[in-house]
């Protein structure tokens, strides 16, 4: 089981310097590890790419978390994951929008199930905005404040 931790982790000036000396290393191409021992290994080309993803969301002061697809979330941290109340998110799952499956008698909820679903509802919203743009724009009304009625512009 993973643990999911909401703490930010910083970083101090010298590991900052670190990670940006091992992200240089890293974009120049093949790269080893070498055990206690001085035995090398060289690291896979998606190990090596997720290092990559890893350490420049780490220069950039971003936080990372490393979660198997499969990971199985409670709906409580499925909903907390879409920022919504676990009724809603237990709603969404009785209406089959998001694939749940049961642990005895708790929802189950799998984290690239999850995924999936907030990539669609992000298009979904994303599509809309425009959508409404769109028609504003079309009927001239875009980039005009409307004001309710009585009250005074100032």
């Amino acid at each position: 089981m993973s643990t999911i931790t909401d703490t930010p982790v910083g970083t101090s000036s010298r590991e900052s310097t670190q990670i940006r000396a091992i992200r240089q290393l890293v974009q120049e191409g093949a790269v080893n590890v070498v055990g206690a021992k001085g035995r090398k290994v060289p690291l896979p080309g998606v190990v090596v790419g997720l290092l990559d993803e890893i350490l420049r969301n780490m220069q950039a002061g971003k936080g990372v978390s490393i979660v198997p697809e499969h990971e199985q979330l409670t709906t409580q941290r499925a909903a907390n994951f879409l920022g919504v109340s676990r009724p809603f998110m237990v709603r969404l799952l009785e209406e089959g929008k998001l694939p749940f499956h049961m642990v005895g008698s708790h929802r189950r909820v799998y984290l690239k199930d999850l995924l999936d679903y907030k990539k669609r509802r992000d298009a979904e919203r994303h599509d809309a905005i425009v959508r409404m743009a769109q028609m504003e724009m079309e009927a001239g009304s875009y980039d005009k404040v409307i004001l309710p009625e009585g009250a005074e512009e100032r």
